[in-house]
């Protein structure tokens, strides 16, 4: 193992919008890392998406345009020519304390892997949400037992509210997140993992934990939502970065699922805004008018 090679800089970057108390607990659990990052660097749109911060964890806030891809293209540029490893986490996602280090670990003695993602021990987004309390507790009790399932396994894509990427094939390839999956950016990460993985492999590492909020507050509209379910898919599917099998089955199934459950919709998530937006989608695709940036008028 070269010197050099035992010296990976990692960054952290967060885009955030209108969660200024999930950020700041997201910043508080990335000072308890046992191998604390080098840099962490915040996009966010206004003053108040980072009002709850208190200062005690040394960050660079950058105000960006709003939109999850021209934020995350705000930290890109402004990491530095320093850091080797980029960890993009949510503003509502708490890593274990052995994240930071167990990533640069897998960057290190593996050449070949150009992103990883960590092992999600819950996930608030498939809910009403999970607080920063019960979080914690997740983490807790992970961290007194060992990880189920393999150390590390390849994956199709990075998971967005937990995925690290090598700097060096991302800049000597020019990869950037499409600022034409606006707001919310729906796939926008499996789009920029399939364009990574064409460089070498895409991991998923179980020493890589955390748990994702889910907190709702900050998120597209129902309507707006439901529209990018279908549209960016297809999308993704002409520009190559998407298989066509896989983006039938992703707006088929959440088609279906925004259907039955419209029905009886769950209180925190609007399905039947989602289900309007699923239906103008197909409408606009049929009249061939279809574009992820129609978001922006509905």
């Amino acid at each position: 193992m070269t010197g050099a090679a035992l010296k990976l800089r990692l960054a952290v970057g967060i885009a955030t919008l209108g969660r200024p108390a999930s950020l700041a607990e997201t910043l508080r659990e990335l000072a308890q890392q046992t191998r604390p990052p080098d840099r962490i660097v915040v996009a966010h749109v206004t003053a108040a998406d980072v009002a709850d911060g208190d200062g005690s964890v040394p960050a660079v806030f950058l105000r960006a345009p709003p939109g999850l891809a021209r934020q995350r293209n705000v930290i890109l540029d402004a990491v530095g020519a320093d850091c080797d490893v980029l960890l993009f986490l949510d503003d509502d996602f708490l890593p274990a304390p052995a994240y930071v280090a167990a990533t640069l670990a897998m960057f290190r003695d593996h050449a070949d892997v150009v992103m990883t993602t960590g092992r999600v021990l819950a996930d608030g987004v498939r809910g009403p949400g999970i607080s920063a309390a019960a979080a914690r507790a997740i983490l807790a009790a992970a961290g007194r037992a060992p990880p189920a399932g393999p150390a590390v396994a390849p994956t199709f894509n990075g998971y967005g509210c937990n995925m690290a990427l090598r700097l060096a094939v991302v800049r000597r390839h020019g990869l950037r997140f499409d600022e034409r999956l606006p707001l919310y950016g729906w796939y926008e990460d499996i789009d920029f993992s399939r364009r990574l993985a064409r460089h070498g492999r895409v991991v998923a590492i179980a020493a890589a934990a955390g748990v994702h909020l889910g907190v709702k507050g900050g998120r597209t509209s129902g309507r707006r939502f439901g529209y990018s379910q279908v549209v960016n898919p297809l999308y993704l599917w002409r520009k190559g970065s998407y298989p066509l099998d896989r983006a039938i089955r992703s707006v088929g199934r959440h088609m279906l699922v925004n259907g039955v459950r419209a029905l009886r919709p769950e209180p925190w998530v609007d399905r039947r805004g989602r289900l309007a937006g699923n239906a103008l989608a197909v409408l606009d695709l049929l009249r061939g008018r279809a574009a992820p940036e129609r978001i922006l008028d509905l």
